[in-house]
């Protein structure tokens, strides 16, 4: 049975957390290939988006990696806060991807 999920949808994409483009030129110098910045999935009629979409060619037999990568500095007053969020989004994302 597929999952439902309530969500308000942000009008326009989310603003880059501070660590974007360290993150970005870190995944390159692996050897990532960043796909989409940002990643877009769809629940229902919303958009939603991960910061990042990367992949990477490994050896022939295990084919393609692919990640999709949330990045998050908890900088607010709550660190508590953050993680909560952090972890909320990553369930969230977790069970769409699936």
């Amino acid at each position: 049975m597929p999952k439902e999920y309530t969500i308000t949808a942000l009008s326009s994409m989310p603003a880059k957390d501070v660590y974007h483009n360290v993150v970005i030129t870190a995944l390159e110098k692996d050897g990532w290939l960043i796909t989409d910045d940002p990643f877009k999935l769809k629940c229902g009629t919303k958009d939603l988006y991960i910061d990042l979409g990367a992949e990477k060619l490994i050896v022939a037999e295990k084919g393609q990696q692919k990640i999709a990568v949330e990045i998050k500095s908890f900088l607010s007053q709550s660190p508590v806060t953050d993680l909560e969020n952090a972890l909320g989004q990553f369930i969230l994302y977790y069970d769409i991807l699936e």
